[in-house]
């Protein structure tokens, strides 16, 4: 069969008898040789509620395989959790999960000859590592997205918590009320449910057309999101057919229909990082100045927390992001002519989409929107030659001009923070948190969160070669390039140093003369200190700058 382009040199002929031997000692039948051999990535563990559920649905997965003609064959990579990280040396481990996940993926399927590929995710890291790998091997290829968790009973989730530690520093609630509400805000499985990283990634893949219309707008625990596993394999087996692969799909346009849904959603800065990743692996240039192109008539619709008022389950109660993009493509703000894992455009895809209820109030239209650009800034400056990445929505302001606070690591600033050292006006710095200086690139949640909690979020600003958690809000600024590590502007600041944000010039200014700036290069020596071997060590070595997505290879 042409759709055997790969197992066939693993089981045909006699002198592959082995080969078929050991197959048969995991369940192989004589007829399951002639198939096209599916392999299905499962990221489940039970150390995140994002994924504890994805077995369940990888099991759905491999039997629908197997009813299509094809022959499914599981297999697990890692995951990490984010959340459970957040504000620990931990977090150095996530984005090199990233990294980690793709490389197991590729090295699997390259190994065992596997004709086509599903891989089910359900956190930040393994999805965006899940498409890198399918990038590379682009064999036919479907994403499916674990699904969001809805919120506690009382409306609150993780980052809700998160908040909640810097209302109890600053003495608001008492460790009582804090723990209260640490006990029902994540119950049950699903990714965490607001337009944070998992949800924005979930939603940028379908964007691009790599996962079946509706996957990422599903509760994971729904009979939706068991039909989205159902379908998978007659979609993969039709793939296969037509030798649909990974890269016919991921295309230029397609990663600009993927940058505006994000957004259009009012998505997270780590979707900046994750998509010029991808585009890498599918040998499309993409970079930070496609996000600005296209965030200039692209605006924001979604009124989803972290700054909006809803989580994400009340959007799939309506319709999902279908209707959505349906508006978008009506407004010629997408491609239509995009080719998807269905085999069909992306324009065929919506064509009999319903509009949201009238009532709905969570998806605004592009004639009124939230914002009418992009919330995602990609500001330069003497503080950023190669890029930074700020979110900024507007509800902050659109500029700020403070004073320096500078620390040379997370656990300084959050000290500082939680200790109500930082004040109006000023602008915290933390540094040597980059790809390589972390090494891996920490989130700042916990800092962030802190913030707003002490209810300073409109008075503080927050710049960082680190990165951010799609829950973070407020005035920040991430991905500075280049990094404190590699000596960049951003490790020349001190103390006092007059720092300007201005989101509409798109600039990021250390306001010191250049002869200043050349005095402190040359004075410079790195503090930091390099892990001598292990992963992070291999990370450190491989890395590229953020403004290229922290790509490893």
């Amino acid at each position: 069969m042409s759709n055997r382009k790969y197992s066939k040199n693993l089981v045909d002929g006699p002198h592959q008898a082995a080969s078929r031997s050991m197959l048969r000692g995991v369940g192989f039948k004589t007829s399951d040789f002639s198939k096209p051999l599916v392999g299905i990535a499962s990221t489940w563990s039970k150390v995140t509620p994002c994924n504890m559920h994805i077995n369940e649905l990888a099991n759905v997965v491999e039997s629908s395989i197997d009813e299509s003609g094809c022959k499914g064959v599981l297999f697990n990579t890692i995951t990490v959790s984010d959340g459970i990280s957040m504000g620990t040396q931990g977090m150095k481990y996530s984005l090199v999960s990233r990294e980690v996940i793709a490389d197991s993926i590729e090295t699997v399927v390259g190994c065992l000859g596997y004709d086509g590929v599903v891989a089910i995710g359900g956190c930040d890291k393994n999805m965006p590592g899940a498409l890198i790998a399918l990038a590379r091997l682009n064999r036919p290829s479907i994403f499916i997205y674990g699904g969001s968790i809805k919120p506690s009973s009382i409306n609150t989730d993780y980052v809700t918590v998160c908040e909640k530690v810097g209302e109890f520093a600053k003495g608001i609630i008492s460790e009582k009320d804090l723990i209260a509400i640490e006990k029902v805000s994540v119950k049950g499985p699903g990714s965490c449910g607001g337009m944070y990283t998992a949800n924005t990634m979930a939603s940028a893949i379908e964007a691009l057309g790599m996962s079946l219309p509706g996957s990422s707008s599903q509760d994971a625990t729904s009979n939706e999101k068991k039909l989205d596993c159902e379908n998978a394999g007659s979609a993969i087996k039709n793939l296969l057919d037509l030798d649909i692969k990974p890269r016919d799909i991921m295309t230029k346009k397609a990663f600009e229909n993927s940058i505006a849904v994000t957004i259009a959603l009012g998505g997270s800065t780590n979707a900046v990082l994750h998509l010029i990743a991808m585009a890498h692996s599918a040998r499309v240039q993409l970079n930070l100045d496609d996000f600005t192109k296209i965030g200039k008539t692209v605006p924001v619709l979604a009124d989803i927390k972290p700054f909006g008022s809803h989580f994400m389950s009340e959007l799939n109660a309506i319709g999902g992001i279908a209707p959505m993009m349906k508006l978008m493509l009506d407004k010629k703000l997408l491609h239509g002519e995009c080719l998807t894992v269905t085999g069909k455009t992306l324009e065929e895809n919506l064509a009999d989409i319903k509009p949201y209820p009238s009532e709905q109030k969570i998806i605004l239209t592009p004639d009124k929107p939230i914002k009418e650009s992009s919330h995602l800034k990609i500001l330069y400056g003497n503080l950023a030659p190669e890029g930074a990445v700020a979110k900024i929505t507007g509800k902050e302001g659109t500029q700020f001009i403070g004073s320096a606070r500078v620390f040379n690591s997370e656990e300084e600033g959050m000290n500082a923070i939680i200790s109500g050292s930082i004040k109006s006006g000023d602008v915290v710095v933390i540094r040597y948190e980059g790809p390589q200086g972390g090494p891996g690139m920490r989130e700042m949640l916990k800092p962030t969160s802190a913030i707003m909690g002490q209810g300073l979020g409109n008075d503080v600003a927050f710049i960082t070669d680190g990165r951010f958690s799609g829950g973070t809000h407020g005035f920040v600024v991430g991905h500075i390039s280049p990094e404190a590590e590699l000596g960049g502007p951003i490790a020349l600041i001190e103390d006092g140093d007059e720092i300007i944000i201005d989101a509409e010039k798109d600039i990021l200014n250390l306001n010191i003369s250049n002869k200043e700036m050349k005095k402190r290069k040359n004075d410079w020596k790195n503090p930091n200190s390099s892990p001598k071997n292990g992963v992070l060590s291999k990370y450190k070595r491989t890395v590229q700058s953020a403004s290229k997505g922290a790509i490893t290879d």
